[in-house]
């Protein structure tokens, strides 16, 4: 038997409940896909053109580790446009590898060994490992469909000890498409204010919400000391495949950040900070249309699903419905399988995305609209048969 070498806490890391079904996707024809998280509209001809441009002139080489002072300056005028909060572009913003860098160094930057971080959940997948990978220790605070999958105030206070760091929160939510309130995350921002706990916000989504405002965390009175704000361009441009993210957080934190990130990837890649400038600066009329698009698609299945009899909350932000599918007698692992197997719909098991998924299934509804038509008509068979 070979030796492993690996460390312990990255062998024992759970394979991604998404991969897993992808990996079976891609072997299979005919498959209409709910389950990925990625928008399916093209990058909006501007930006696409400012990134070729950027090649043209040539700028292939290094910016500066914390980004080009151009696009943070950029950057900082919209968060304060939008919400209210004032960061210094120069010694308070920092441009990642998307957000999941952001995340990695925010992370990376704060924990000691064994320090806790108190996660929400269901949450995005990589969250929990995500805290293992930097030495801390993930506490999942399950949240119920009943209260509109909000973080659960009494045990997020009663599961604080004397190890914990941060609490760990990514509104609006993927997967079950929540949007926290102010008075909810008013309370999380006492419950670490009382503890002097840090709060890292994970607002990658913060323009796909459907008619109501999104909270920018740090925007909340006495917040923004203690909070470290992630956010990117993937979902809102539609730029996925750029990588390209941003930190924010005070002086002191940030450079906490920055020096991990100067020794990991030296500065995110230049052709995307190119494109990701022309974003803010022409990208709005482009947001809109694909906000507008998604809510219509999120009407569709939302409605469809509640009709099949699989119990679906109103998702206020992101591209996901999060349906209950216990009623069919099936764990969530087991009717996505069986989904995929019969009608070839991919879906995404709850339990992919911690405590407080199982028993459901999570539906991206960043796919065409016709598509949707038929997965539900799919779906429909499925439940006669299952139901």
């Amino acid at each position: 038997m070979t030796k492993s070498y690996l460390a312990h806490r990255v062998a024992t890391l759970k394979p991604s409940g998404i991969r897993k079904f992808f990996d079976i996707v891609a072997t299979m024809k005919d498959v209409i896909s709910l389950g990925i998280g990625e928008p399916d509209f093209d990058t909006p001809d501007p930006i696409l053109k400012a990134g070729i441009e950027s090649l043209k002139r040539g700028e292939t080489h290094y910016t500066s580790n914390a980004g080009i002072l151009e696009l943070r300056q950029e950057l900082s005028q919209h968060i304060q446009r939008m919400y209210g909060v004032s960061y210094d572009p120069v010694s308070e913003m920092l441009i990642t590898v998307g957000v999941s860098e952001a995340l990695y160094l925010a992370l990376t930057a704060i924990l000691e060994p064994g320090e806790e971080v108190l996660i929400p959940t269901p949450c995005f997948v990589a969250y929990q490992s995500e805290v293992i990978l930097a030495g801390g220790v993930p506490v999942e605070i399950p949240s119920r469909m009943e209260d509109n999958f909000q973080p659960n105030l009494e045990a997020l206070a009663s599961a604080v000890t004397s190890r914990t760091k941060a609490i760990l929160i990514g509104y609006p939510n993927n997967p079950t498409g929540a949007v926290a309130s102010r008075e909810t995350l008013l309370e999380v921002l006492r419950i670490a204010e009382r503890h002097d706990l840090v709060v890292i916000s994970d607002e990658i989504y913060d323009r796909l919400v459907y008619g109501i405002p999104h909270v920018c965390f740090a925007a909340l009175p006495g917040a923004r000391e203690r909070t470290i704000t992630l956010g990117g361009f993937s979902k809102d441009y539609a730029m996925t495949g750029w990588r390209i993210g941003y930190a924010a957080a005070p002086a002191e934190t940030l450079k906490g950040l920055l020096r991990i990130h100067q020794y990991t990837i030296m500065s995110a890649p230049t052709t995307a900070q190119a494109a990701a400038l022309v974003a803010l600066r022409s990208g709005e009329p482009y947001v809109q249309e694909m906000l507008a698009e998604y809510n219509r698609r999120r009407q569709l299945i939302v409605g469809g699903l509640n009709h099949l009899g699989l119990p679906t909350f109103e998702p206020r932000g992101a591209f996901y419905a999060f349906p209950k599918i216990s009623v069919t007698g099936m764990d969530d692992e087991t009717f996505s399988q069986k989904l995929l197997e019969e009608e070839r719909v991919a879906v995404v098991p709850g339990t992919a995305f911690g405590a407080g998924g199982e028993g459901f299934v999570r539906c991206s509804y960043a796919t065409a609209y016709e598509k949707i038509e038929e997965a539900l008509h799919r779906m429909e068979r499925f439940m006669q048969r299952h139901g």
